[in-house]
């Protein structure tokens, strides 16, 4: 079968064409720019990518068109397959008609966390020598891929409350017939399609009917909105796991042994008394990250693993690309780049990143790129989410509606705002000193900065 997926290079989109050519078909794509990492996933893939959308890329019709959720009526090829009445689908209704039918699936969702959360899980089963299949929003360090097959009765597919298609406007994870529900964080985000906090829990509370009463619902004790989508029915087993020092309902514990969250403990509660299940050493830090191991540890838990085998593997777990992801270290000056772009994330990472360096300087560079972040919808807890931070720049897109400079006048932290890449660039490269940790923070290519500015110091060193 030909498949030809329109928004190609998008991390799902991109990873549903790998997993399609892993299954025997042809696949082929285009997008309006082919631009890297998925770009580069896909053409060693040997995939054939098309820029633009040019109609006469459907014709001879494929046997089945994906269509990416970031296209909508208006273009051209939307067009054209519609008034060809071309066989068409989205890709989260492909995946789950045709690779999620019969394994047991896990399924990671939240607002934060999940690309995280599902690498870890991922590594945690492929460890254990469960040969897991699996679908990352993002590229795990130790395998370099976002997707396979696998070959084993498993698969991890990062599922993820955004729409499906212009044609279906449920949440991708509607699709995913999950069996082990890891809910990692509930809040407001997307405002391009969600109105409020009470329509997403409308699409949770829709995700967790369809989770088998065999199944179970993996999630923090705590999270108010998580319990009120549960409060509204769950007929699955649910796992709930808590700080160790938290005042909470929760058999499952975790305790830091070191502040930033590199050493850390997993405990069961049984008749009062907490029993050490494993440990973890490793490389990432923040609170964040601990939570998101407890969920990958239960997950895997539920199918026969054993914590001290997970705690284990992950104490040697490598990370995710753009996850707090070190780019450049020279004569005590760290460079990182990092997803982070929702003020509780942005937060979280900085918090983190705090606790592991102690005084150092730490600079945030932030693109309020998401539409949420755009309209200003959190704006309220922006300057409080950059205060572990000792210097912030702001990138000010042309689009942004809100003020930034009113934003952050009560903050003690010192900021800045730039609305030039170029100029940016050199900013960054200014502020690039000893004993300094420099943060890029976006969810998006933030026009290159990350690679102009690592060739700028590689020059420089």
């Amino acid at each position: 079968m030909h498949i030809h997926i329109l928004g190609i290079c998008g991390t799902f989109m991109g990873s549903v064409a790998q997993l399609a050519q892993q299954l025997g078909h042809r696949v082929t794509g285009c997008d309006a720019q082919v631009y890297p990492p998925m770009s580069q996933q896909l053409q060693s893939a040997g995939i054939q990518l098309i820029e633009g959308y040019d109609p006469k890329q459907l014709s001879p019709a494929p046997d089945l068109t994906l269509v990416g959720n970031a296209l909508s009526r208006g273009n051209p090829c939307v067009e054209y397959l519609l008034n060809h009445r071309l066989n068409y689908m989205s890709g989260p209704e492909w995946l789950g008609r045709t690779v999620l039918v019969d394994p047991h699936v896990f399924a990671v969702s939240g607002t934060h966390g999940k690309t995280t959360t599902s690498s870890m899980l991922t590594a945690v089963l492929t460890g254990a020598g469960l040969r897991p299949g699996y679908l990352i929003g993002g590229v795990p360090l130790d395998s370099g891929v976002s997707a396979s097959l696998g070959d084993g009765d498993f698969f991890v597919v990062e599922a993820d409350e955004y729409d499906s298609a212009f044609f279906d406007k449920r949440s991708k994870f509607l699709h995913y017939h999950s069996d082990t529900l890891l809910i990692n964080n509930i809040e407001f985000d997307h405002s391009d399609i969600f109105a409020d906090l009470a329509a997403i829990q409308r699409q949770f509370h829709h995700l967790i009917r369809t989770v088998p009463g065999r199944g179970a619902v993996i999630y923090p004790c705590g999270d108010e909105a998580i319990e009120t989508v549960l409060n509204a029915g769950c007929w699955s087993d649910k796992l709930v796991y808590a700080d160790a020092d938290a005042d909470a309902d929760a058999d499952w514990r975790y305790r830091l042994l070191v502040p930033d969250g590199s050493d850390f403990e997993v405990l069961l509660s049984e008749c009062g008394s907490p029993l050490e299940l494993g440990r973890v050493t490793w490389n990432l830090s923040g609170k964040h990250n601990v939570r998101n191991a407890m969920a990958a540890i239960l997950a895997a838990y539920r199918v026969g693993i054993a914590v001290a085998q997970s705690c284990h593997i992950l104490s040697g777990f490598a990370g995710v690309k753009r996850r707090m992801e070190v780019l450049y270290e020279n004569a005590g000056f760290t460079l990182y780049d990092d997803f982070a772009h929702h003020p509780t994330a942005i937060a979280s990472t900085l918090e983190g990143l705090r606790a592991k360096v102690g005084d150092s300087t730490i600079v945030a560079v932030v693109e309020p790129r998401s539409a949420t972040m755009r309209e200003g919808i959190h704006r309220h807890m922006l300057a409080q989410s950059v205060a572990h931070a000792d210097r912030v720049i702001w990138y000010q897109p042309a689009d942004l509606v809100w003020d930034i400079e009113q934003v952050m006048a009560a903050t003690t932290v010192a900021w800045e705002i730039v609305d030039n890449i170029e100029f940016m660039i050199g900013r960054c490269a200014d502020l690039a000193l000893p004993n300094t940790q420099m943060v890029i923070m976006s969810n998006g290519g933030f026009q290159g900065l990350a690679a102009k500015l690592l060739a700028r110091l590689n020059v420089r060193s």
